[in-house]
């Protein structure tokens, strides 16, 4: 995909856009991968099961290196080159994987929230894409409140399940976006398999539950810029990277983030 100067415009203005078939070539691919995946999850996997007993909401980290049919699409994509055009930013990083499944009929909501206060990584050079392998109502999309990302506010992260994921962090909590709808700027799109949102690590985002009766099936994978750097959180991040040893402030890299764009 050719990413235009409206595309990336619009990436910098309001720290989200649409790309509409950016990777419907790898859409089989990355199917089989999930499949993969839910065979062979790794450490991280953390699948919830809600207490009303509807449907699994099945998710997994990090696993592109050690999946043949992520590895690919990591590998030899555009996302490398398509995530340095939107960042402004001579090279892309591979930050992570994350793979979420809401099976029909599951009831969990993702709650509002930014990426960047649970990782180890910032920076202003940053992007994720949200690509769908499923079709996605706009009813059941996630959404984006656009501008966010420009606030300058860092907010509280949380676990799905209500409690701080740093014990005692009393930074200032994610604004009630349900309440304000009627004066934010709230984006979401009704979504083909192949279609991919690129979005800002500080962007704030949720995501409904699955009432439908089709699959949701999400690859998302992070991807950091030049100026991305270390950074030391109060607490265990998430993911959490045990093995990789870093500087507050120190740049960003390591074997477990290679530089896919340009490659090598």
């Amino acid at each position: 995909m050719n990413v235009s100067q409206d595309n990336v415009d619009e990436f910098q203005n309001d720290g989200v856009v649409l790309l509409r078939g950016a990777f419907a070539d790898w859409v089989e691919v990355l199917r089989d991968g999930i499949d993969w995946n839910m065979s062979n999850p790794s450490y991280r996997e953390r699948t919830y099961r809600p207490d009303d007993g509807s449907a699994p909401f099945f998710q997994d980290y990090c696993t592109w290196n050690d999946n043949e049919y992520y590895r690919d699409f990591v590998n030899n994509s555009d996302a490398g080159a398509i995530a340095a055009s939107l960042m402004k930013s001579r090279t892309a990083r591979i930050f992570h994987d994350h793979i979420l499944v809401k099976e029909p009929g599951n009831s969990v909501v993702t709650p509002w929230h930014q990426d960047q206060p649970y990782y180890l990584v910032e920076g202003e050079q940053t992007v994720s894409f949200w690509l769908p392998l499923d079709p996605i109502a706009r009813d059941r999309t996630i959404e984006y409140v656009a501008g966010s990302h420009r606030w300058d506010k860092s907010f509280r992260p949380m676990r799905f399940d209500g409690t701080p994921l740093f014990p005692g962090d009393d930074s200032e909590a994610v604004p009630d976006v349900n309440s304000r709808r009627d004066e934010l700027d709230i984006r979401g799109w009704e979504m083909e398999p192949g279609d991919a949102i690129a979005f800002s690590f500080r962007t704030i985002h949720g995501a409904p539950a699955n009432n439908s009766t089709v699959r949701r099936r999400v690859i998302s994978t992070r991807w950091t810029g030049d100026d991305a750097r270390f950074v030391a959180r109060p607490g265990q991040t998430s993911p959490a990277f045990p093995d990789v040893k870093y500087e507050d402030g120190a740049p960003f890299g390591g074997d477990q983030f290679p530089i896919i764009y340009p490659a090598a």
